[in-house]
């Protein structure tokens, strides 16, 4: 057997960190049996259903590296298959016409409600002999069975069962033609093959439904895994105030889709007590065994100290490449200035995202004079006369890290100052800032053309 995964997003808005995890467990479980990953799109939603957010959710599978096989395919493309289905279903005796209006179905829901009932169709139109009103557009309903019970063996929660007297008649076309979530999918998932239908936990209670479906379309039932959901630090579902926003918005802050990936394969999944796994690495280990059935906790401080390990153990050259755009849209000119794989080489292990990496690495591309309330801190009379002297030294030296570290010492020696009192100072004239790497490597990559540029421009403003 070819082992055949789905992921079917509806494209209600963008990709978020939970469907972005179901893609991965989905891709992963193809891909570590060698079989084939479905991409299909439930655009049946036809009011909350945006063109945008199918370019996103396409734009962040890609991204993450999620490929996929066959599709996408979209569901209202398919609406004659469905119609085909359902008669089919009418023909053999297994669903039906009904007639019942929104008003009589809220009536109904009301009166089950005022007497502590659950709300449930009641089946006034599976056996009716009444004459169907004139002008009114049924919808097909499913004559779910009775008695017995419909059950599935889950592959993460086990045996789940369910009496089918607790589930009433869905309904599986609306009266436009269109099919509704539970019947959609079971047509889908069995015309494109799927042997194992992995989603999220939300979706438990939709199975039973959808096996007997299959049931009376004599079909093979695909093998389920539904993973528990993502909560956030508080224990709540996961949203936006928990720091989970979507996967454009990731990429846009300067993650690193590896980094991304590996978060998500350990929210909920775990090989021993490995953190740090490549791609390849997790399809080898990954298994439906290792999930957990209780829900995971999503932690941004977390997924962001993964981030900050993938820049650090990052390629230089694929950093710069990655980073470059960003400094140009800041302004910066990589073209005057070190080779911009040199400043990720030594930037990166203080960098959380790409977007500081970028902003560390303007130092080099887009000169910015220190604001007055820095240079007020760090820069005094009493260190004038030395800033002077180390520029005068900077002139003359072999322009190597290790001689411009001796010229700084021998300058702080001459003057009779702590290194910091001359460091900082000509940090901040030569940089703008008080943040960077050690100053004699900063200055070393700046270049001695541009460090004594920077120095007489910012010198000039102070008396010796």
């Amino acid at each position: 057997m070819t082992v055949r995964t789905r992921f079917a997003p509806s494209p209600t808005g963008y990709l978020h960190i939970g469907g972005a995890r179901t893609a991965l467990f989905s891709w992963a479980y193809a891909r570590r049996h060698g079989g084939k990953f479905v991409l299909r799109i439930e655009d049946t939603d036809r009011e909350r259903s945006m063109r945008e957010s199918i370019q996103a959710i396409l734009d962040s599978m890609g991204w993450l590296g999620l490929d996929w096989d066959e599709g996408p395919f979209y569901q209202m493309q398919r609406l004659a298959r469905y119609q085909d289905v359902a008669q089919r279903l009418i023909k053999e005796n297994k669903a039906y016409y009904c007639y019942a209006s929104k008003e009589e179905l809220e009536a109904l829901r009301e009166q089950q409600r005022a007497r502590g009932e659950k709300p449930r169709y009641d089946g006034r139109w599976r056996d009716s002999k009444v004459t169907p009103p004139a002008g009114v557009k049924p919808v097909v309903r499913f004559r779910n069975p009775l008695d017995g019970e419909v059950a599935f063996d889950d592959m993460v929660k086990g045996r789940i069962g369910v009496s089918n007297n607790e589930l009433d008649d869905l309904v599986l076309l609306r009266a436009d033609g269109v099919p509704t979530y539970n019947f959609g999918v079971v047509v889908d998932d069995l015309d494109m093959g799927i042997t194992h239908v992995i989603r999220g936990d939300d979706h438990v209670n939709n199975t039973p439904r959808q096996v007997n479906i299959l049931k009376a379309l004599e079909a093979p039932l695909p093998q389920y895994a539904h993973v528990p959901m993502i909560l956030g630090a508080d224990g709540e579902r996961l949203s936006k105030r928990h720091g989970a926003v979507s996967v454009v918005q990731y990429r846009e802050e300067g993650y690193l889709p590896e980094a991304l990936i590996n978060y998500l394969a350990r929210l909920g999944w775990s090989h021993g007590d490995e953190e740090m796994f490549s791609t390849p690495q997790f399809i080898e280990w990954f298994d439906l065994g290792h999930i957990s059935k209780s829900p995971a906790q999503f932690n941004p401080e977390k997924l962001l100290w993964l981030n900050h390990q993938y820049i650090k153990s990052g390629s230089d050259d694929a950093l710069a490449a990655q980073i470059e755009p960003e400094i140009q849209r800041r302004g910066g000119n990589t073209k005057n200035g070190p080779v911009l794989s040199s400043a990720v080489q030594l930037l990166k292990e203080r960098a959380n995202t790409l977007k500081e990496l970028a902003q560390a690495a303007m130092l080099f591309y887009r000169y910015t004079s220190p604001s007055r309330e820095l240079a007020v801190q760090h820069v005094n009379g009493k260190v004038i006369p030395a800033l002077h002297e180390v520029g005068k030294r900077f002139a003359k030296i072999e322009w190597r890290r290790a001689a411009i570290h001796d010229a700084i010492k021998a300058v702080v020696a001459q003057h009779q100052l702590k290194l910091p009192e001359l460091a900082m100072p000509l940090r901040v004239l030569v940089t703008g800032s008080a943040q960077t790497p050690p100053i004699d490597a900063t200055l070393e990559l700046i270049g001695r053309e541009q460090v004594l540029k920077r120095l007489r421009e910012q010198l000039a403003n102070y008396t010796e």
